[in-house]
């Protein structure tokens, strides 16, 4: 059971929040902390109580993030399951997370900030290639196991997750678009599993290509 948040703990989602509000509608470097403040409903002091610079606000969002995804390391490979059935829970896990419309702001704040900031889009970038390395031992013990062709498992979960992000984040993300309905979702699923098994798994009568 989730226990209320103390004042304190709400009063810092608060500002979160309008940070995300006003970095979305702004950008970055127009606003304010005097602005975020004001949006939040809280004093400036109270602000620069939980963060000190804009600087920690954005590290904040960034760490929302990355949290955001921590449910794909919930999920490891069992042998004996279909890997269909296995596929279909990690990329269900991971199609909720990207139509939630929370990650979508936090997501639109990111990559807008870092298209003006090279630094901050490489860190960003390394980070959830590193949330997403879970997608890829998944493969790799998939592999171990037989059921799997052998090729770069690094690849593979680019392309698996990739097919899901065309039609479920990046559409949301980058035209506004709205998220996905429960019936597209499903779609989207069965083709995304369907295609990778289809290509990579054992039984798909496909040669595996050569190796560089």
């Amino acid at each position: 059971m989730n226990l209320p948040l103390k004042l304190t703990d709400r009063k810092r989602q608060a500002v979160v929040d309008a940070a995300i509000a006003e970095f979305r509608t702004s950008g970055f470097e127009a606003t304010s902390m005097d602005k975020i403040a004001a949006t939040a409903g809280v004093s400036k002091r109270t602000v620069y109580n939980h963060f000190p610079s804009k600087d920690e606000l954005f590290a904040q969002i960034l760490h929302q993030l990355w949290n955001s995804t921590a449910a794909l390391m919930e999920t490891p490979y069992v042998a004996g399951l279909p890997l269909r059935q296995q596929l279909m829970e990690i990329l269900g896990k991971k199609m909720a997370m990207l139509q939630d419309a929370y990650f979508l702001d936090l997501a639109r704040v990111a990559i807008a900030e870092t298209i003006h900031s090279p630094a901050r889009a490489h860190e960003m970038v390394a980070r959830l290639s590193a949330k997403e390395e879970a997608v890829t031992q998944w493969l790799r013990a998939a592999q171990a196991d037989g059921k799997l062709r052998d090729a770069d498992p690094a690849l593979a979960s680019q392309m698996l997750q990739g097919q899901l992000k065309t039609f479920a984040f990046w559409p949301q993300v980058t035209l506004n678009q709205p998220p996905l309905d429960a019936a597209t979702q499903q779609k989207v699923l069965d083709a995304t599993v369907d295609m990778f098994l289809a290509y990579y798994g054992r039984d798909s009568g496909r040669e595996p290509a050569p190796a560089n």
